[in-house]
């Protein structure tokens, strides 16, 4: 076996046309066996080359505008959720490339395997090349082979460049993810056991409150797709909000503020929005930046400065942080406090709580729609805090103040 290409594009007459035209003097044969078509190439031989015979065995699912569901039992389906599983668990150097690559997993509809019967193909890697550049393919490899490009099983892209090896080895810089269907939702198909018990238990602390549940309501990203905000991002961004909040509550003027912020050299942490908010913090404005004291809460405790993220039915009391734990105090430097913070919490923990705030956050919303409320819970607590948390799990990629909170 030299490789198999994945592809959410399907078309086994693609590969014959492209086959046919490549090799006009090629015997092309085709057939059906179980599952799976297959086409062989057969090229004759000549004076100073013997004959070679290529083989393609070539299968997609039944239904390839949807994503997998969980009860999808096709072989090829569950050769899939295999995959997302085997790449999950592989180390990476770049961590954006393995996120892309998982996602690109959930779009697969096809698979075809390339193998040499006889004899040896002539422009053999070139056709290789040419197929993975028409189904935006990425490749399964074992070393020792025409395209190989490590000394252990591994995975390319559709330029034959190494994607991601067992070494974690990556040499891509980025990975397109593309569909054909506009209506295939990539972001729910294979689940790993990890993302169903995290809602499971997510569900089991709303039903023991009485909170009603949305059984589908789909699952957060796993731990393996989610690149957290580092330790110095998230201090960075807990200290620029606690000086924000200073004006929020009329503790400081906007210009005090924005002097405070250029003195240590903390206005590169300011949003654009906020940097809109001091130049004019009207009183609706400042009620509104005031509840960015649950996003600060959230915050610490990411980066383990609040032991317990406390469960939402009442608004955090900050009197509560001790001032060493804090970001700002007169009698500090911010910078020494951001420079501190080296660690945060597991991606587990961050996407188990982000988890359950968009649950909570879902029966919020839905009481608000139907003019209710839910008992034992504060919307506005609970609103922030998933905000905070979706800027963490870097959730579709927005800066801060386009985070959305999608229920």
């Amino acid at each position: 076996m030299i490789c198999t290409l994945y592809a959410h594009q399907t078309g086994f007459d693609k590969i014959r046309d492209i086959l046919t035209t490549g090799f006009p003097q090629a015997q092309i044969a085709t057939g059906k066996e179980g599952d799976s078509d297959w086409i062989q190439l057969n090229l004759p031989g000549g004076f100073l080359r013997k004959e070679s015979s290529l083989l393609i065995r070539y299968r997609q699912r039944t239904d390839t505008a949807n994503p997998i569901g969980p009860q999808e039992s096709e072989d090829i389906a569950n050769n899939i959720r295999g995959l997302y599983g085997y790449v999950a668990q592989l180390p990476c150097d770049n961590e954006k490339v393995h996120a892309l690559f998982l996602q690109k997993i959930t779009t697969l509809n096809c698979e075809f395997s390339v193998e040499q019967v006889a004899g040896k193909t002539k422009d053999l890697v070139p056709l290789i090349g040419h197929l993975a550049e028409d189904f935006d393919a990425v490749l399964f490899v074992q070393p020792g082979t025409p395209i190989s490009r490590s000394d252990t099983q591994h995975f390319l892209d559709k330029n034959l460049e190494l994607l991601l090896d067992q070494e974690g080895r990556c040499h891509v810089k980025t990975l397109d993810v593309r569909v054909n269907v506009e209506d295939f939702d990539h972001t729910a198909i294979v689940l790993l056991p990890e993302q169903e018990e995290r809602k499971a238990r997510s569900e089991a602390v709303l039903a023991a409150r009485n909170i009603q549940i949305n059984r589908h309501l789909p699952c957060v990203e796993s731990a393996a797709e989610t690149i957290l905000r580092t330790p110095a991002e998230i201090a960075q961004r807990a200290t620029a909000l606690a000086v924000i909040s200073l004006v929020a509550n009329s503790v400081l003027t906007g210009e005090e503020a924005t002097s405070y912020l250029h003195d240590y050299q903390l206005w590169q942490y300011v949003t654009p929005g906020e940097k809109d908010f001091l130049a004019n913090p009207t009183p609706e404005r400042q009620r509104k930046e005031s509840w960015k004291s649950e996003c600060i809460y959230t915050l610490l405790w990411a980066v383990g400065k609040i032991e317990v993220l406390a469960f939402p039915d009442e608004q955090c009391n900050m009197n509560n942080i001790p001032p060493e734990d804090y970001p700002i105090d007169p009698d500090k430097d911010p910078q020494q406090y951001i420079a501190a913070v080296t660690t945060s919490r597991s991606k587990e923990e961050i996407l188990d709580a982000a988890d359950l705030y968009y649950r909570l956050d879902w029966a919020c919303v839905d009481a608000r729609i139907n003019n209710q409320t839910v008992a034992g819970l504060d919307a506005g607590v609970v609103y922030e805090r998933h905000y905070a948390l979706n800027w963490l799990i870097r959730y579709s990629d927005q800066e801060w103040d386009d985070v959305s909170c999608d229920t």
